[in-house]
């Protein structure tokens, strides 16, 4: 002030004095009114930019699109089909300024008309708060927004956002997932596949499923989780050739719209996620193991006429045949005796290599976030080699299951995969077996649907090659024998394999139709058989019938069952 007057200070003469004066006052108050002016400015500039007023969000880019009216920036997710799986629709969410609002304790009650689900008192309370800004309710229907704008309240206001639906339903909920209210992914191939989903919103993500498979497996195992009055089931289709997940049940399930009102358990995904002791499927494995590695052969055996004793533990038949089995009946009958006693020939080192050519010991590389990986036995000694020859002491996930019986039928292991390949993108798969086995394998599949405990899989025309699995599940003191794990696994066409199926109970009770057993031949078996017979023709795939086997010289391919001779299958 002191440099102001200075500079308005000069020496006048005569009658003008006077009148300069009032104009240098003038001159002086003016600055000073502008100088107040400018730092108020300054001041709600630097409070508007850096600071954030309380109960009032930041808004991301992608938020300021929404409000602006912009595109819809999350693509859809469709099937191999293109069958919609996901899709963002454009919505409008609530929020109040308590500051605007005349009469909260009327608007509240109006609001409550309008909105039943939300409680008035929870609503008086947020409409008298102190901020400027605060969340009624996210994703209204059109005859919502229009009942609310009805009001005339100036306090109340919408933001332009994305709701995701899906059009499906429950169906595959586990494999496509949901997205959180702000629009995020949260699981599934909407969080597997979020940076991509963001990126090119006009490109739809095309999953590897098929919703026609989808809807047949999973209508099956409901019908049996039902029936069997279990707590639990799952189950997949995978293409033998690709590595593609065309079906993928866990059950019980839920609604990817409505995922935060489903309890743990129901979004927990059993296929990808859950490791389970498999029982007597993870028999193939071991006779495929023996088979390449020369150990044994077809007409080779082993006696399992009494219980076999390893340390102070012994393995028993869960129906024995008290006698000496061959190779095939040892499969066929599912003897846990001949099965530990063919992995010990051919030794705990090769048998822990041969397993993690099949992907049996690390976490499957899979699309989805939900992949678990399995639990491994702390010491490999003759007493682990033994049990996991019959598929305990090993816990995995059904896909990896599913993805070694692919690759015993086919020779190649190749990875699973969910989104839908173009057979140019298809990978190169990793030999895993010899030829030779991956076809004495088929046969064996064959013959335990045929003569075996698989019997009730079998389906005409499809020639299905299969094998049973029941695992005791674990408790706190070993094995309950009266919790089981009942499941069954098959390869289709077994003369040409292009489809697994697997399907899986968790602790399912017989009935007087299977005599009261809940095994997996019994519970399981026929439920893949049924979905076999219903996809089959969905995938176009014509009845064929099989020959007898020759040894190329017109000389019949024989094993030996019962004493008798069987002759095995052409493939």
């Amino acid at each position: 002030m002191t440099a102001v007057r200075r500079l308005f200070s000069v020496s006048l003469i005569g009658s003008g004095k006077s009148a300069i004066e009032v104009g240098r006052d003038r001159l002086l108050f003016a600055a000073t009114v502008m100088a107040v002016a400018f730092a108020v400015l300054a001041l709600r500039l630097i409070e508007i930019g850096v600071f954030e007023r309380a109960g009032e969000p930041r808004l991301s880019a992608i938020d300021r699109a929404r409000n602006a009216g912009a595109a819809v920036v999350r693509a859809d997710i469709v099937d191999r089909n293109g069958v919609l799986l996901a899709t963002s629709l454009p919505t409008h969410s609530l929020y109040a300024d308590p500051r605007r609002v005349l009469d909260a304790a009327r608007v509240a009650q109006r609001l409550g008309a309008i909105l039943p689900e939300l409680d008035p008192r929870v609503l008086l309370t947020k409409l008298t708060g102190k901020g400027g800004f605060v969340w009624l309710r996210r994703h209204l229907s059109p005859r919502q927004v229009y009942a609310i704008n009805a009001l005339g309240e100036p306090g109340l206001a919408f933001i332009k956002e994305e709701r995701r639906v899906y059009p499906q339903g429950r169906v595959a909920a586990h494999l496509v997932g949901h997205t959180g209210v702000d629009g995020n992914g949260l699981a599934g191939a909407e969080l597997g596949f979020e940076a991509r989903l963001r990126a090119h919103p006009a490109t739809p993500v095309r999953l590897s499923l098929d919703t026609r498979f989808q809807t047949v497996l999973q209508g099956e195992l409901e019908t049996a989780m039902r029936r069997f009055r279990a707590l639990a089931a799952a189950g997949l289709v995978l293409d033998v050739d690709s590595g593609e997940i065309l079906a993928m049940v866990s059950l019980p399930d839920f609604d990817p719209a409505h995922a935060a009102d489903a309890s743990e358990d129901a979004r927990g995904n059993r296929v990808t996620l859950g490791t389970y002791e498999m029982g007597s499927t993870f028999k193939a494995f071991t006779i495929a193991m023996a088979l390449d590695f020369g150990t044994v052969g077809l007409r080779d055996g082993f006696d399992a006429s009494k219980p076999l004793k390893i340390s102070r533990f012994t393995i028993r038949d869960y129906h024995a045949e008290n006698r000496w089995l061959s190779v095939p009946e040892i499969f066929m009958y599912s003897s846990n005796i001949g099965a530990a006693k063919m992995a010990l020939a051919v030794g705990n080192e090769r048998q822990q290599a041969f397993l993690g050519r099949l992907g049996m010991l690390d976490r499957p590389a899979l699309e989805i976030p939900e992949v678990g990986a399995p639990q491994l036995p702390k010491t490999w000694k003759d007493l682990t080699t033994a049990t996991i020859a019959f598929g305990h002491g090993l816990a995995v996930t059904p896909i990896q299951l599913a993805s070694g019986i692919a690759a015993l039928v086919s020779g190649e292991l190749r990875p699973a995969t969910v989104l839908a390949l173009e057979p140019a993108a298809r990978t190169q798969g990793k030999t895993v077996v010899s030829s030779s086995t991956a076809h004495k394998m088929r046969q064996l599949l064959r013959l335990v649907v045929e003569h075996g405990t698989g019997a009730r899989a079998d389906v005409a025309g499809y020639l299905v090659g299969g094998k049973t699995g029941t695992a005791e599940k674990a408790g706190a003191r070993g094995y309950r024998r009266n919790r089981l794990l009942s499941s069954f696994v098959a390869a289709f066409p077994i003369n040409r394999p292009r489809f697994v199926v697997f399907a899986m109970l968790d602790e399912p009770k017989g009935d007087k139709e299977t005599h009261n057993y809940a095994t997996g031949g019994w519970t399981v078996a026929p439920v893949v058989g049924r979905v076999i017979e219903r996809i089959g023709p969905m995938a176009g795939l014509a009845p064929v019938e099989l020959v007898p086997a020759d040894d190329g010289n017109g000389a019949a391919v024989t094993v030996s069952l019962d004493g008798n001779e069987i002759r095995l299958a052409a493939f």
